[in-house]
């Protein structure tokens, strides 16, 4: 999907603002790289998931990304091709039976790293062909222990307005030579503030209800990091989502309360590849 005017002007507004600080921001924080590197992945996966919600079904998805970074400045741009576009009770497709390259997303975002402590802030640009683009903007704060917990505060800034906030938490454990297990467990809470979040009602058999809002998504991850160079690994990846409340997941004669799509128990399986430059 193309960016409209409006959106280019945002984004070039928005990445030259964060270049033109980079540099103080930098003297404050010398344990930062001062050489661009960068990475390009692919994954191969039999779903696409985003915060609970399914976003495909019974097809592969192939999700390509690269990433630039320099200084604790990074801008990454995220694809993903369903290879058989079906309908799931959260997704229209815009060519039911057919592939489709359905999402282009760009982030924009600075981390800075004080001892144990890493704090990140950007912004999303979601560009969606089965619904309208939209923008988000984040602030991360993680703190490197034995568990390591993060939190994440999502603002919905364009077509949806609203508030998504993750805690998780992850740990790594060396399982020989160079091999890394990952495992990771996020919990997600939502609070929509327009009128689109606006829950179904049986007295009106339409979306007229409080606006939606609760404990959303859970999911638990395990990842497997195998180099096969220095620079090239392999990761194959394991996912279990499911609602975290019965508003996550709750059907109003047949329809879902959430307009968004209800939550259902779901796994994830595939692999991604990883060069790194």
């Amino acid at each position: 999907m193309m960016f409209s005017k409006f959106k280019k002007i945002g984004l070039a507004i928005t990445i030259g603002t964060l270049l033109f600080n980079v540099q103080e921001i930098k003297a404050a924080d010398p344990d930062q790289p001062k050489k661009i590197t960068g990475s390009l992945s692919g994954g191969v996966f039999n779903q696409y998931v985003f915060r609970g919600y399914e976003l495909s079904s019974d097809s592969l998805v192939i999700q390509p990304s690269i990433t630039l970074s320099y200084g604790g400045f990074s801008v990454n741009y995220w694809g993903n091709l369903d290879t058989h576009e079906n309908p799931t009770q959260s997704f229209n497709p815009d060519r039911p039976n057919k592939k489709s390259f359905n999402e282009h997303d760009i982030t924009v975002s600075y981390t800075y790293n004080r001892n144990k402590l890493s704090l990140t802030g950007g912004y999303i640009y979601y560009g969606t062909k089965y619904t309208e683009e939209t923008e988000e903007i984040f602030l991360s704060a993680s703190y490197d222990m034995f568990i390591k917990p993060t939190i994440t505060i999502y603002r919905d800034i364009a077509t949806y307005p609203g508030t998504y906030v993750n805690f998780s938490l992850s740990y790594t454990k060396n399982l020989y030579k160079n091999i890394n297990l990952d495992l990771a467990a996020g919990f997600g809470y939502f609070k929509g503030d327009s009128n689109y979040w606006r829950t179904y009602e049986k007295n009106t058999h339409d979306y007229t209800g409080k606006k939606y809002a609760g404990f959303h998504d859970g999911k638990i991850q395990a990842i497997v990091s195998i180099p096969l160079t220095k620079n090239f690994m392999i990761q194959p990846t394991v996912q279990y989502w499911f609602p975290l409340s019965n508003k996550a997941q709750k059907k109003v004669e047949g329809k879902s309360y959430n307009p968004n799509g209800h939550l259902d128990n779901t796994w994830l399986a595939g692999v991604n590849f990883t060069l790194n430059f």
